[in-house]
């Protein structure tokens, strides 16, 4: 009988595990909640069933073993893996334990998993929707020092997480953390400063292999929105020791001892500090892409090769061993080149069209682009990882050059709005804080000070127009010579934004001074071509 895999996820995601299951002649069965998902048409059989249903997994796994010959359940890039781990428990499929997939995915009985084991991580409060007041009492308002952050404790993607900075915020967050969870409970930690690492490993026979190493880019606060990866880490080898081996007390005191492991952790100035461990493998192009283009080394196979009760044998030959610290043997694989991910966002409104996605793909070193939003779809300033309107992975021999690559195909990407939309309108032209302390931030934040001077600047020249075809660089606000190679979201230098503009619209119509360099300020590009239109 032919053997096959069930595959959990019809995602962009899942993509690399159902090309990969194919190509090692295993006949692929994919379920998901959404019959309309992306890859539902690459499963040779697609069965609608919701992920977080553990006991239809179950049933529908234990009837593919009988019927069709299953001999592995797997997932990449979701959160389900506690499902992954109850049919594959119920079928006799080596697994990660049910017990600690479920401590893997909650992540209240994650922290308290590492609080026992004295892994370092935030200190934390588990809070039920239904039992908000009691647990938050008054005294324990009085005694909370901010700023802490608000997480649902079974999603991910950063949705419905944030920094809270007041109680006012904090009651808000939790709000929003309960709408994202399945369970409307919440988690309350406290916040940690530090650079943000995702690690990639297999985990079997006693031994730990770290697959992949990347530094996140984190932005956005008070949300944790991440821009992109880049791979491998420029770290000290010490600092990357101590992460590693943080990492392997995490997974050991979880209970993960078979298959695939994933961490963001960050390193502080007292050392490294766990946020999440993950049994499954990287999302965010991570696992599917970018480690397999900087290692050459196709990590979902060896993990579904694993999966499938088998030695994952290209992993075994090319790693080098670690560590000998318990509680694993540790071993790593060496990145070859340098790959870097990074997204595209958007300010809010409705697309009218999206120029230069083919020049973009184009570009010497581009390996792909995702975009996710099209024309026509609504888009706002991201909160989630979920909202960001499209990816690029890049490939160089130095970071320096994968990095501007990476850059150039971003800023080549534009995406035009709709006209007189009132989301964009009261992005750009809303009241907001002089400071700018107000969410979301602006394209370029001057300092308190000069951007008090140049708000009376533009009220001094609220009547001027700048004349049809005239190039904007001619007319810079005398406050802003200062300022013009301060950087905005895509990494634009204030005076590249205006060039942009300047080479994207020269036959523009004329423009209200003011309204042009307001909406460019708050905007980048994407607010200046919307006031030319």
């Amino acid at each position: 009988m032919e053997e096959s895999i069930l595959i959990l996820g019809a995602g962009v995601m899942q993509r690399p595990a159902i090309q990969t299951a194919k190509n090692l002649g295993l006949r692929v069965f994919v379920v998901d909640a959404n019959p309309s998902a992306p890859c539902v048409g690459e499963a040779d059989v697609f069965e609608p069933i919701d992920l977080k249903d553990f006991e239809g997994i179950a049933r529908y796994a234990l009837n593919l073993k009988e019927s069709a010959g299953l001999k592995a359940v797997f997932t990449a890039g979701t959160d389900f893996s506690a499902s992954v781990a109850y049919a594959s428990e119920k079928c006799g499929f080596p697994t990660h334990s049910f017990a600690a997939a479920k401590n893997a995915t909650n992540k209240a009985l994650m922290r308290q998993c590492f609080m026992n084991a004295g892994v370092p991580s935030p200190r934390f409060l588990e809070i039920k929707k239904h039992s908000l007041k009691e647990t938050l009492s008054p005294q324990f308002l009085e005694s909370l020092v901010y700023p802490q952050v608000v997480k649902p404790v079974d999603n991910m993607g950063a949705r419905g997480c944030r920094m809270v900075r007041n109680e006012e915020e904090l009651f808000s967050a939790l709000a929003s953390a309960f709408e994202f969870s399945r369970s409307e409970t919440a988690i309350l930690e406290e916040f940690i400063e530090g650079p943000e690492f995702s690690i990639d490993a297999l985990v079997y026979d006693g031994t730990l292999t770290i697959t992949g190493f990347a530094t996140r880019h984190i932005f956005f606060p008070p949300y944790f929105i991440e821009l992109g990866h880049t791979m491998p880490s420029q770290i000290p080898y010490e600092d990357y020791i101590a992460l590693v081996r943080t990492f392997a007390r995490g997974i050991k005191s979880l209970g993960l001892s078979y298959g695939a492991a994933k961490a963001d952790i960050k390193l502080t100035k007292a050392g490294p500090v766990v946020g999440e461990i993950a049994a499954r493998l990287s999302g965010g192009y991570m696992s599917g892409w970018t480690f397999p283009y900087s290692s050459g080394l196709n990590l979902t196979e060896q993990a579904i090769l694993l999966a499938l009760g088998k030695t994952p044998q290209s992993l075994e030959e090319r790693r080098f061993p670690l560590d000998e610290h318990e509680p694993f043997e540790i071993f790593a694989y060496n990145s070859q080149t340098v790959c870097v991910e990074r997204a595209w966002i958007s300010i809010p409104g409705k697309i009218e069209k999206i120029l230069n996605l083919d020049e973009a793909e184009e570009i010497e070193g581009v390996k792909n682009i995702f975009p996710i939003a099209a024309s026509g779809d609504e888009v706002s300033f991201p909160k989630s990882n979920v909202e960001k309107c499209g990816n690029i992975i890049s490939v160089a021999k130095t970071r320096v050059e994968a990095e501007k690559i990476a850059q150039e195909a971003v800023c080549k990407i534009m995406l035009v709005l709709e006209k007189e939309n009132p989301a964009t309108e009261e992005f750009l032209f809303g009241a907001r804080d002089v400071d700018g302390a107000s969410f979301p931030p602006r394209a370029y934040q001057l300092p308190k000070g000069a951007s008090s001077e140049l708000a009376y600047e533009l009220d001094c020249n609220s009547e001027k127009i700048i004349p049809k075809k005239d190039a904007v660089e001619k007319h810079i606000p005398a406050k802003l010579f200062s300022f013009l190679e301060m950087r905005d979201w895509n990494n634009l230098t204030l005076l590249e934004t205006i060039r942009k503009f300047d080479s994207m619209c020269p036959n523009h119509a004329d423009l209200h001074y003011k309204k042009f360099w307001t909406a460019l300020l708050r905007g980048g590009v994407q607010g200046a071509l919307y006031v030319a239109q």
